[in-house]
């Protein structure tokens, strides 16, 4: 099953950098905000940054459970009127990213922060394996 797992997270990743290429980003409905996650042994913890600036933390959702992280939300264009684009570059509407974990993790004990346009969650590696719960991190500014 393992090996299931890592072919399916090959394909999503090939077709989040599809979207990148400029000929299909145009097809494409919101965004895909950056992630990096890493791993530290004091404290024994997951930590998950996403890249969000803009983004208003109230519309901003994490839901973690055992092995996996779903953040979701939407960056809006401030709509300015008379405003007239010459060149639209950056990238608004609703985005959902989804990271597997790579141990268990306490998702009652975790915490969201957002400051400057980045959003930190700090997962504790649980001790033993979880009972499969999910629960809905706040995310606080």
């Amino acid at each position: 099953m393992a090996g299931r797992d890592r072919l399916h997270e090959e394909i999503e990743e090939l077709f989040a950098e599809l979207w990148q290429v400029p000929r299909f980003a145009g097809l494409r409905r919101g965004f895909r905000p950056n992630v990096d996650c890493f791993h530290t042994d004091d404290p024994h913890q997951l930590t998950v940054v996403v890249e969000l600036p803009g983004a208003d933390p109230a519309t901003i959702h994490v839901v973690a459970d055992d092995r996996s992280l779903v953040i979701a939300g939407e960056r809006h264009r401030p709509h300015v009127p008379g405003r007239v684009y010459q060149q639209m570059e950056i990238d608004t509407g609703p985005f959902r990213r989804q990271i597997r974990l790579a141990e268990d993790v306490d998702a009652g004990r975790a915490r969201a922060t957002y400051a400057d346009g980045i959003l930190t969650i700090e997962l504790p590696v649980a001790e033993r394996p979880a009972e499969g719960t999910r629960v809905t991190i706040e995310v606080r500014g």
